[in-house]
């Protein structure tokens, strides 16, 4: 993070100077981008089994409450103006809701998901004839253990790619074949950030926040040369999984326990929006896991914001 400290030294005052240091306190005026994204309803969530640390099938979940912290995000990105499909959940697959590790896509061109735990496997065909029966032409399943987004980050023309845990580093070959851009490995080493989008968010094209404690030494050497003025998360907010978030380059939607992570980006000219869906962070997922973005597919409508399944107009 960066701040803005006192001048020191003697001499008389110079008004110029502090005019300077008043225009570096302005915020940067952030630009929205309306995004296509793609979620599935937590109809079947629960926990059953434990693949993350966070997953601990002896405590009590709530399908119901998980489906209404669901519905406040989904309504939230429309009212943002984005556009906002809804793939079916499949009985018998409680982490389809997950939709950011189903599939990569970028230029519309799909990655679909090769998952490493047999429980969550059968969620690639679901993927894999979603985007078949929509017309996209280039789909293909990974050859390698990836686990689409969760771990594979557009950062402006490159893919920030996690391994450690869940992707392996094989798959991020493929993958920057597949999309034609470099493909940066970085590796995890804490098991409670087992993907990548629990331990880093791009906020816009130069600038993400991440939590340097989730990192090899290489790795974290590697983001603070490209992401020099980078916000660095406290192991608080991590931990309350405030870097699993979705940023249309000014919006900023993050659970709203990571208070540190609102206040920074708030300086940084961002707009926060907290939200809970500490029901979902169960199984370790918060709003990005929920999240998989359509890039390079048809724009939301730009007369007034994407369309509504309520048919109501955005806020």
């Amino acid at each position: 993070m960066t701040g803005t400290g006192q001048p020191v030294g003697g001499g008389s005052h110079d008004p110029d100077s502090t005019e300077a240091h008043r225009e570096e306190r302005k915020p940067m005026q952030r630009t929205a981008t309306p995004r296509h994204y793609l979620m599935v309803k937590p109809t079947y969530f629960d926990v059953e089994y434990a693949i993350n640390p966070w997953m601990d099938p002896t405590v009590p979940t709530f399908a119901k409450v998980a489906l209404e912290q669901w519905t406040r995000l989904h309504d939230l990105y429309l009212e943002l103006g984005h556009r906002v499909d809804v793939l079916e959940p499949l009985p018998g697959l409680p982490d389809m809701v997950f939709a950011a590790n189903g599939a990569m896509v970028v230029n519309g061109k799909v990655l679909v998901a090769r998952f490493l735990h047999p429980q969550r496997q059968p969620e690639s065909a679901a993927f894999h004839g979603w985007f078949r029966d929509r017309g996209f032409r280039e789909i293909r399943q990974a050859r390698w253990t990836n686990e689409g987004e969760g771990d594979c980050l557009v950062s402006g023309d490159r893919i920030l790619a996690g391994s450690g845990f869940r992707t392996s580093t094989e798959a991020h070959a493929e993958i920057g074949d597949f999309f034609g851009l470099p493909a940066i490995t970085l590796t995890l080493t804490d098991p409670h950030y087992y993907h990548l989008d629990t331990a880093l968010a791009v906020l816009d094209n130069h600038t993400i926040m991440y939590n340097p404690d989730a990192f090899a030494a290489e790795s974290r050497k590697l983001l603070a040369e490209l992401y020099p003025d980078a916000i660095t998360a406290s192991p608080t907010d991590a931990a309350a999984f405030g870097l699993n978030a979705v940023s249309d380059g000014r919006h900023v939607v993050l659970p709203q326990a990571a208070a540190g992570l609102i206040a920074e980006l708030r300086r940084r000219g961002f707009i926060p929006i907290g939200v809970d869906l500490s029901e979902l962070q169960k199984a370790g997922g918060g709003p990005k896991c929920c999240t998989l973005e359509l890039r390079g597919t048809e724009p939301p409508r730009q007369d007034g914001g994407a369309p509504r399944q309520d048919g109501g107009a955005p806020r």
